[in-house]
């Protein structure tokens, strides 16, 4: 059953979403971070995506303390993503509370100290992201874009022990226009033992659920949930099932 994972994205101190990874077209939320992360919580949520936002943009991650206060507020295991680049950042990340880290501007710049921490941190620690416009991997927050391809990216650290991969088709982010289900079905053929993160562009829970019909491990959702598009009595079917 898949898993399911609301994301939390915080730019300036604010719960935001971002559409097609833009940050001029950024949507600010009134709720607080640790509120939210309760209520998720309340609802059976057990993992959260938490982004530093600031972080990916900057290169080192700059929102430790909410990661703090929501690793001390609740039980909740989150896994922490924006600007981590070196072990120093793994270690703080780990210290101030996250369960696991994705990463993936360093797995571009620097490969080999990537694919090293799959080793030294453990396989179930360490996601990649694999976040892409138009099959090409996209950095820095989304800002820069490269020439490498999603598969060939993915393959390198699947060779190399990778178990988890997040990815997200950023043009279908922030805009329900429905997930990216060729992609997945394409990564999940293509490497059959690794699971899949899918994020980006869930409408409703007929997505969720063809999500889980593929074969995806676990799906990060965000503005469908803020915006009222799926209730989080909706997922107690796959809550449920998860335990």
């Amino acid at each position: 059953m898949i898993q399911i994972i609301p994301s939390i994205a915080i730019l300036n101190g604010k719960v935001i979403r971002l559409q097609q990874g833009d940050f001029a077209r950024e949507k600010v939320y009134d709720e607080s971070p640790i509120d939210l992360a309760k209520n998720f919580e309340d609802h059976g949520i057990e993992v959260i995506h938490l982004v530093d936002l600031d972080g990916a943009r900057r290169g080192q991650p700059k929102n430790y303390h909410i990661l703090e206060a929501i690793a001390g507020h609740t039980n909740l295991k989150v896994d922490f993503s924006g600007g981590i680049h070196t072990d120093g950042d793994i270690s703080k990340a780990y210290e101030y509370g996250a369960r696991y880290i994705t990463a993936a501007s360093v797995a571009v710049t620097k490969k080999e100290l990537f694919a090293s921490w799959i080793i030294s941190y453990g396989r179930e620690k360490i996601t990649l992201g694999a976040d892409a416009r138009d099959g090409k991997i996209a950095i820095r927050g989304w800002e820069r874009n490269t020439d490498l391809n999603i598969m060939d990216h993915i393959e390198y650290f699947y060779s190399r022990g990778l178990k988890y991969v997040k990815t997200t088709d950023i043009e279908r982010e922030g805009v329900l226009n429905g997930p990216s289900f060729d992609l997945y079905e394409g990564i999940i053929n293509e490497f059959p033992d690794i699971c899949v993160l899918a994020s980006g562009g869930v409408r409703n829970i007929e997505d969720i659920d063809r999500l889980n019909d593929i074969g995806v491990f676990a799906v990060i959702i965000g503005k469908a949930l803020y915006d009222g598009h799926i209730k989080l009595s909706e997922l107690d079917k796959f809550l449920a099932k998860s335990h």
